[in-house]
């Protein structure tokens, strides 16, 4: 018998439906008591919830059971393991109560399949068919279009207008550059102006993908990461207030340091910025923790790919926090993996890291905009 599970609802449901995955003759309930160590009332309640869902069916009664029409349209999921999407969306809806509807999605042979959503908590509203196509007129298509339209790159999401509802898709990338999964937002038309919209989800929705991203491995988050150079937008500089707002987003850093042989080295970092210096975590055998210990001279780089195009350059001198309090570099770790994971970090999750350093910039600015280089 398998090591019981844990007590998360979540844990005990996903598991139950890995089973069914690559089971189409179906399992007997006994089957399945045997690989999951749980009681037999929650497996009967799981099963019952699953088979009212359509996720589960059964063809006579206290007969087998056998992937229902939902779960069969998870079976030809080519993304990103599905479990840590589903698990990572839980894990950043179950605590708040939101107003509109927002969805987990993903392709598959079938198309563009809706995983999961949480309904918002209006009398009305937008809402989608879980484990059903999304319509080719739906905007997630846009983000899937192999040829993704100056828009949708610049700016990072797609966005569709109908006459009784506005769709918003924000990519989720493995890699941080490519989407293999959507964060959707479908609200009721009538409730919103576009600009009231746009200022009040977009940057909910791009850090929930962009922490959505670094939980299936992506070291930073630019999706698509590309801006056309052809054309320029006005640069303009950013005030310390426009600064400090901006690196409080889940946005990772890129630190460039100096090799022994001379050669520059650059590698993406998780930072922490208190107003006055940042902090950054050096992972369990990373060379550029060594490297600025016999260099510390630096340069910090946090910039994003989409519109307005914020970039903030720090420079200066970094070094490590040897005397820092167990409880406050405790604190410090859970509050990064919280910002940029969604979640507290685990005993092991703290083991790996090697050191915390604190960088206070000599000089750092900010703007936002871009002029291009082809411009006479």
């Amino acid at each position: 018998m398998n090591t019981p599970l844990s007590n998360s609802p979540t844990e005990r449901t996903l598991s139950l439906i890995e089973l069914f995955l690559n089971k189409s003759d179906g399992l007997s309930p006994t089957d399945i008591y045997d690989q999951l160590n749980i009681s037999r009332s929650t497996l009967f309640t799981l099963l019952k919830e699953l088979k009212d869902l359509g996720y589960l069916e059964q063809t006579e009664t206290r007969g087998r059971y056998y992937p229902g029409p939902k779960l069969k349209a998870w079976s030809g999921f080519s993304g990103p393991n599905f479990q840590s999407l589903l698990t990572g969306f839980d894990n950043e809806t179950r605590h708040t109560n939101y107003k509109e509807t927002i969805a987990l999605a993903a392709p598959n042979k079938n198309g563009i399949i809706l995983l999961q959503q949480v309904e918002g908590n209006q009398s009305i509203r937008a809402v989608y068919t879980v484990g059903g196509p999304l319509p080719m007129d739906h905007c997630a298509f846009q983000i899937f279009n192999p040829n993704p339209s100056l828009a949708v790159t610049q700016h990072g999401y797609a966005f569709q207008s109908f006459e009784e509802r506005y769709e918003l898709a924000l990519p989720i990338c493995q890699n941080g550059i490519t989407p293999d999964a959507i964060l959707l937002l479908n609200v009721p038309a009538y409730r919103w102006q576009q600009p009231d919209l746009f200022n009040t989800w977009l940057p909910v929705l791009r850090s929930m993908a962009a922490r959505l991203s670094y939980r299936l491995g992506a070291a930073s988050y630019t999706p698509f990461h590309t801006i056309d150079e052809k054309v320029s937008f006005p640069t303009v500089s950013l005030e310390k207030d426009q600064i400090n707002e901006f690196l409080q987003g889940p946005w990772a850093a890129r630190l460039a340091c100096i090799r022994p042989d001379g050669n520059p080295h650059v590698i993406p970092v998780w930072q922490e910025w208190d107003g006055n210096a940042f902090y950054i975590l050096a992972w369990n055998g990373s060379q550029w923790a060594e490297f600025v210990q016999k260099n510390p001279n630096i340069s910090l780089t946090i910039d994003e790919p989409w519109l307005p195009l914020r970039r903030v350059v720090a420079r200066g001198e970094i070094f490590p926090l040897s005397d820092m309090p167990l409880e406050k570099q405790h604190r410090l770790i859970n509050r990064l993996t919280e910002r940029y994971l969604g979640q507290a970090a685990s005993e092991d999750f703290s083991k790996q890291v090697e050191t915390i350093f604190r960088f206070k910039p000599t000089t750092q600015r900010g703007w936002k905009g871009l002029t291009s280089s082809n411009k006479p």
